[in-house]
């Protein structure tokens, strides 16, 4: 099985591109999970028959043209939900439960909280909750996979420039310790099961010839809890799929 996350950036606008089609075909995933759709369910391209495989599910902001998941998937799930217990991050449509037979998949897309000191605050908050929420699923013996763009660079071999990004938002030492948390309460970075060097990331910055150069930051990710871990067959970044300012990142059970 295939899971793949991408933060595309506007779902209308991916498909404009034949970037999603092209990806689609390629890769043919049997779980696809995108973040940033910019669009409510009525917006959604109606062009996209190289989705017609999969099971659709989306869950988008109360606020039009702003944040939003989907989910496309070949097995029909057991249980979707659209809401972790936390009314502020719950409004924005950042995260869709998905339950399977043998196993319980979270796409999220965790607020960038660069905007104020509100958001920020709203962005620590956001992962507390998820952390205590997650817990008490494991707790009852779950088999999880955590999908999306998370918005921190959580070491300093995931960002290109760590010196000069200290203090900015996305790596401040508030930020890393909610990913150190997540991975401490039973989850795994797959991606670090299998690679261990810098250089690998999944956003750039879209001025200054951030991509060219590879002045890049590792953001999205793909978690599994522990139990997982002898399903885990690999985990990869594919940072030459072209379409939006983050490139796809997955794993195969």
């Amino acid at each position: 099985m295939k899971i793949i996350t991408w933060n595309i950036n506007g779902i209308r606008a991916v498909h404009k591109k034949g970037a999603l089609k092209k990806f689609v075909e390629q890769e043919s995933p049997d779980i696809l999970c995108l973040q940033e759709i910019k669009a409510g369910t009525e917006h959604i391209p109606k062009e996209m028959s190289y989705l017609s495989q999969y099971l659709s599910y989306y869950n988008s902001a109360d606020k039009k043209g702003y944040s939003g998941v989907a989910v496309y998937c070949k097995e029909k799930p057991l249980d979707v939900d659209n809401k972790i217990g936390l009314a502020e991050f719950d409004k924005e449509g950042r995260v869709l439960r998905l339950k399977f037979k043998k196993f319980v998949l979270y796409n999220f897309y965790f607020v960038n909280g660069g905007k104020s000191q509100e958001a920020f605050d709203l962005k620590l908050k956001a992962y507390d909750h998820l952390t205590a929420y997650l817990k008490k699923e494991l707790d009852r013996g779950e088999k999880i996979i955590l999908v999306g763009d998370f918005n921190v660079a959580h070491q300093e071999i995931d960002i290109a420039r760590p010196k000069a990004n200290e203090k900015n938002v996305g790596f401040t030492k508030e930020e890393r310790q909610k990913i150190t948390n997540l991975l401490e309460i039973g989850f795994i970075d797959t991606f670090r099961v299998f690679n261990k060097e810098g250089g690998h990331y999944t956003w750039w910055r879209p001025f200054a010839n951030a991509r060219t150069n590879n002045v890049g930051w590792r953001i999205d990710y793909v978690f599994v809890s522990k139990n997982l871990k002898p399903n885990l067959k690999s985990a990869f970044i594919l940072p030459k799929v072209m379409g939006s300012d983050h490139c796809p990142a997955g794993i195969e059970l």
